[in-house]
């Protein structure tokens, strides 16, 4: 059977989308597989988010977790669970750093920023604006 014609086109169309989403794929998964080596102190970037998160974890309330999951929105529902995750582990290291009693919105925010790339600061920005919160005490964060 010789190759030609239209299947010919339509075979290597489907190989030229497979190895670009294994390629997509691969990418993503070694990123993951870097965030969980261990550092100089033996535990990984995923290990210090869960302990923040397991330690802070009685700090937050129903409003808080509302807030948190109204600020995640703008990310796609794929990374959401592990920009919360990251999130909530940066929220955590500061109430431990500043031995909080308690988590305000300041902390919430300015978690948020500081566990955000620069790249998502503007969709951030702009929902803040739509929630009606004024980011001009947290400017300083946004240039870290």
């Amino acid at each position: 059977m010789a190759l030609d014609g239209w299947f010919l086109w339509f075979i290597l169309f489907w190989v030229v989308v497979l190895v670009g989403l294994f390629a997509i794929g691969g990418f993503f998964m070694f990123r993951k597989f870097l965030k969980s080596m261990p550092k100089s102190d033996g535990l990984s970037d995923l290990n210090w988010e869960e302990y923040y998160v397991d330690k802070t974890i009685h700090l937050w309330g129903s409003e808080e977790k509302a807030l948190l999951n109204e600020l995640v929105q703008p990310v796609p529902d794929l990374f959401r669970p592990v920009a919360k995750q990251k999130i909530a582990g940066r929220i955590g290291q500061i109430l431990l750093e500043e031995k909080a009693k308690s988590i305000q919105l300041e902390h919430i925010i300015r978690g948020y920023i500081l566990a955000t790339p620069k790249r998502d600061h503007k969709f951030l920005r702009k929902k803040l604006a739509e929630m009606k919160i004024d980011v001009n005490p947290y400017e300083q964060y946004f240039e870290r």
